[in-house]
């Protein structure tokens, strides 16, 4: 069979497998517009179009013993795909399975290679968008679990906040019983205790009748009302 037979039975053959997407430009040259999936991404949403990417193929005189002239490009700027970064990985694919398929017909094969090594790229970087969002998401939650984390208890940490409580409660019973001998100064003066007890059966002393205005308290008129005092005026002082 000679190569223009061979290159004539192909494109019948691609033709009944791409009947859409194969445009013929003549007996020797065509495109194939290969859709592209997505990873992650909701193929049945409404006006969902998959990206495509276009292979161009033209035979020479002796395909398939020798390779054909391949191009390959981006139908819209909007695409998963980036030119030139993706080129190269896509090149070097299609190389690849030309050698492998020398002497064959291998356009189909071309296609497959060149669709699979897209869809590795547009996998690849679902993925490592993913791995990024993932760490900050994982970043976010040690912080907010970092808010529950109290101090780590070490003998240190706990012998100064022993002596933090003790001196705490100390102070506030100080302050209790300050404001409850203030509290009974202020019952006893009112009630005209004179009696040196204070409220709850406390006995006051010295001190604390003077300050609290007690002392002296008491009727000294009382014990001796009775007895006259001698008028000295009227004493007489004998030799």
């Amino acid at each position: 069979m000679s190569a223009t037979e061979e290159q004539e039975q192909e494109l019948e053959v691609l033709e009944s497998i791409y009947p859409d997407e194969l445009n013929k430009i003549s007996d020797t040259e065509f495109t194939i517009q290969l859709s592209l999936e997505e990873p992650n991404v909701d193929v049945d949403a409404e006006g969902y179009e998959a990206p495509t990417i276009l292979l161009r193929v033209t035979y020479t005189p002796k395909y398939p013993e020798e390779a054909p002239v391949l191009a390959f490009s981006l139908p819209s700027s909007d695409h998963p795909l980036t030119f030139p970064e993706d080129e190269e990985p896509l090149q070097a694919a299609l190389d690849t399975a030309v050698e492998e398929n020398m002497g064959m017909a291998m356009v189909f094969t071309l296609t497959t290679t060149l669709k699979e090594a897209a869809e590795t790229i547009l996998r690849s970087r679902a993925e490592e968008a993913q791995r990024v969002r993932d760490e900050v998401a994982r970043i976010e939650e040690e912080k907010e679990m970092e808010k529950f984390r109290g101090e780590l208890v070490t003998k240190e940490v706990f012998e100064k906040w022993r002596e933090a409580f003790l001196k705490e409660q100390k102070e506030k019973k100080e302050a209790e019983d300050r404001e409850r001998e203030e509290a009974e100064a202020k019952s006893g003066k009112k009630s005209g205790n004179t009696s040196g007890v204070g409220l709850g059966g406390k006995k006051l002393t010295g001190r604390d009748l003077f300050e609290r205005g007690l002392a002296g308290g008491v009727d000294d008129d009382d014990d001796g009302e009775d007895e006259e005092t001698p008028d000295v005026a009227k004493l007489e002082i004998k030799a």
